[in-house]
This record gives structure tokens, C-alpha cells and sequence, in this order.
């Protein structure tokens, strides 16, 4: 029995058709319809396809140009700026010295011009203290003068109210006084 169930399947597959192998037909019209797709796409898909990839490949380069070149100019605008910044660092330090210099300068004059008036003021002081001691010294002259000979009168017993002579009185008074008063000055 199994010898004929293997008979008739053997029969039986001769009839049926193969399922993985199609017939003849069927792959020359299948083959012919693949060629006509293929030119289909050949002639007319695949350039548009490429041209758009072309284009999308130089926008996408185009793109990293001009990045490249924004970056160059970021980094030439970076670098003048720091050169900028150390420019305007080296005159702000030049400016700075240069105030103090003027500083120190101003500071100097104004010592000189308080020295100078202290100075001033020391010999204008110096000049009213001489003038005023000239003045007590002909003020006390007279008044010692006056005095002189009102005692010289009440000493010798005569008036001396004549002018010449009490001046002559007087001055010679003051210089033996100012004659003692050396004479005491120089044995100090």
C-alpha cells in the first residue's frame, strides 16, 4: 500500500504544476514588464532623484561654507576684540599713570605755592613785627625822653623846656643806655 500512495503522489505531481517554479510565461512577461519599469525609473526617476540629491548635497555644503566662513569672521571679531580690550587695558594703564603724574605734579605745586606763601606770609609778618618794634622804640624813646627830663630837671633843679637841649639830654641818655646794654650783652 505505501508503494501506491508513493505511485500516485509520483502521478500526481507530474499534473500539478511546481509552485516555486513559475512557467515560462509568466517570467518573460514578468521580465519584460521589470525592463520596462527599470528603463522607467532609469530615464526618468533616478536623474530627478540624483538632481535632488545633488542639490540637497551642495545646499548642505553651501551651508557648511558659510558656517566655515561665519566661523572664520567670529574668530577675526573675537581676536579684534581682545586686541581692542588690550589696547584700550594699555591706555587706561597710561591714562592712570599719566593721572598720577599730573598728581604728583599738582601735589608738588601746591607744596611750593604753600612754602612760598608761608614764606611770604613769614616775612610779611617778619616786616609788620619790625615795623611795630620801630614804633614802641620811637613811642618808648619819647615817652623815656619825656620822662628823662622831668627827672634830669627835678635833678638839677633848672627846667629844661627848651627843646634843643632836652633833645641833647635825651639822646645822649639812650646812648650810654644803649651803650650799657651792649657793654652787659657782650659780657654774657
Amino acid at each position: 500500500m505505501l508503494h501506491a500512495v508513493l505511485r500516485a503522489a509520483e502521478e500526481g505531481q507530474e499534473a500539478t504544476p511546481n509552485p516555486i517554479l513559475p512557467e515560462l510565461y509568466d517570467i518573460v512577461w514578468s521580465a519584460v514588464c521589470f525592463v520596462i519599469i527599470l528603463v522607467f525609473f532609469w530615464r526618468y526617476v533616478l536623474p530627478r532623484v540624483q538632481k535632488l540629491l545633488d542639490e540637497r548635497a551642495e545646499a548642505i555644503e553651501g551651508n557648511i561654507a558659510k558656517a566655515d566662513e561665519a566661523q572664520r569672521k567670529a574668530e577675526a571679531a573675537l581676536e579684534e576684540y581682545t586686541a581692542q580690550l588690550a589696547d584700550a587695558r594699555t591706555e587706561a594703564g597710561r591714562i592712570r599713570e599719566s593721572a598720577r603724574e599730573d598728581g604728583r605734579k599738582i601735589v608738588a605745586e601746591a607744596k611750593d605755592q604753600a612754602v612760598s606763601e608761608a614764606a611770604r606770609v613769614a616775612a610779611s609778618a617778619q616786616a609788620q613785627i619790625e615795623a611795630e618794634r620801630q614804633s614802641a622804640l620811637v613811642s618808648l624813646r619819647s615817652e623815656v625822653g619825656t620822662i628823662a627830663i622831668d627827672l634830669a630837671s627835678g635833678v638839677i633843679g633848672e627846667s629844661l623846656s627848651d627843646d634843643q637841649k632836652a633833645k641833647a639830654v635825651v639822646d645822649r641818655f639812650l646812648a650810654d643806655l644803649e651803650a650799657s646794654e651792649a657793654t652787659a650783652g657782650g659780657k654774657k
